[in-house]
């Protein structure tokens, strides 16, 4: 009975006893809310230093995850790109585009696809030079480059040149070159043509090559006088003289000379022409008199306005187009009889066939043009420097 009386006297001891452990129950329903960890608090003494240890965990756990969110943020940008800010970002985006527009407005100054048909042509006639393998040596090697970046200096003056000259016209014909354009300023030509012109005559004077040096004076007399707007000069305005000029330079200065370059320059042989020399003289006349005539078709317009007398403003766009077909098609005739005669027979395989495929595939896209389109036009007369650029890579073949 006595113990039946002492059970009250211990319930009613049991709350007092708890009310310490109600007072951290709120933090530990908490802790438990906010976290997966699972704390035991075993009596009222270690229940604080418990509490309080937990707290500076997870108070260390946010500031790492902070830190560590921070630092991958960081090795990120590192490893992926240079950390920078968005004005130098911008800064530097804006000096490549400005080399970027610089070097495109320089490809389109020089009118490459003369530059590609000068490097092509005397490449192409330094060939007809070498007699055996044993002479393709350093020391040809070294003349030959010598004689094109020469020539490649005294080209990037003559049809700059002519830009600066023209600028009023090519705004109706070729509104994309950057005189015309006004990307460049007359200026900015005048100081990019006398440069290329004053290195192309010190590379000359400084190989010591006369045949070198005469080709390019001659090239920059004929060059100049065709272009600048002088009395007397101008000559471009003569339909006649233009051609003339364009068939000097591309005709005959470009074979002879710089085959003489290499022949008594190089090899230190005496001036010879030989069979191959001939013919590449006499095929190139028949060419540049097509380059001639063809590059003003597409220009009848601005040429008409400004009273430039090309053969195209005088005869119109078909009869002209027509006429430079047949003279080309008359070329690869003179060419195939030519291969015919020859003593060799890889030569006269290569020359038979591979100037019958050209005559072919000529006639074929001319009669696919359509004259009334200036497009179409240009890009024909492109492909004619295709068929220019062809034909020195046979002409090497002809023995």
């Amino acid at each position: 009975m006595d113990a039946l009386r002492l059970r009250p006297s211990l319930l009613s001891a049991r709350p007092g006893a708890a009310r310490p452990r109600d007072h951290f129950l709120p933090p530990f329903c908490s802790i438990q809310r906010n976290s997966e960890a699972r704390v035991c608090f075993s009596g009222q003494r270690t229940q604080a230093p418990s509490l309080h240890h937990s707290q500076k965990f997870f108070d260390w756990k946010s500031s790492y995850s902070r830190i560590s969110r921070q630092s991958t943020s960081t090795s990120i940008n590192a490893s992926g790109q240079p950390l920078q800010s968005e004005p130098e970002a911008h800064d530097s985006a804006s000096i490549w585009r400005a080399i970027s527009s610089s070097l495109d407005a320089f490809y389109r100054f020089s009118r490459p696809h003369t530059v590609i048909g000068t490097a092509l042509s005397i490449v192409s006639v330094s060939l007809l030079a070498v007699q055996s393998l044993s002479d393709i040596s350093p020391l040809f090697l070294t003349g030959l480059l010598e004689a094109v970046v020469a020539a490649l200096f005294m080209n990037i003056y003559i049809v700059g040149l002519n830009q600066l000259f023209d600028i009023e016209i090519d705004k109706v014909n070729k509104p994309t070159l950057p005189l015309a354009s006004g990307e460049y300023t007359p200026a900015t030509g005048v100081a990019i043509v006398s440069v290329f012109a004053a290195m192309s005559f010190g590379l000359g004077w400084a190989v010591g090559s006369q045949p070198l040096f005469w080709a390019l004076f001659i090239s920059f007399v004929l060059g100049t006088a065709y272009s600048i707007n002088l009395p007397y000069l101008r000559w471009k305005r003569s339909a006649v003289v233009a051609a003339l000029c364009i068939l000097a330079v591309r005709a005959v200065i470009v074979q002879v000379a710089f085959f003489l370059h290499i022949q008594t320059f190089v090899f230190r042989r005496p001036a010879v022409f030989t069979r191959p020399l001939m013919f590449a003289t006499g095929f190139m006349t028949f060419f540049s008199v097509v380059i001639a005539l063809f590059k003003d078709i597409p220009d009848i317009e601005g040429d008409r306005i400004f009273g430039i007398r090309s053969f195209s403003v005088r005869l119109g766009q078909k009869k002209v187009f027509w006429i430079c077909v047949g003279l080309l098609e008359m070329a690869y005739s003179v060419a195939i009889l030519m291969g015919a005669t020859s003593t060799s027979l890889w030569s006269k395989t290569a020359t038979i066939a591979g100037h019958s495929i050209l005559a072919a595939i000529l006639w074929s896209c001319a009669r696919s043009v359509d004259l009334t389109s200036k497009a179409a036009i240009t890009s024909f007369y492109m492909f004619i420097w295709k068929l220019f650029y062809a034909e020195y890579l046979l002409i090497p073949l002809v023995r």
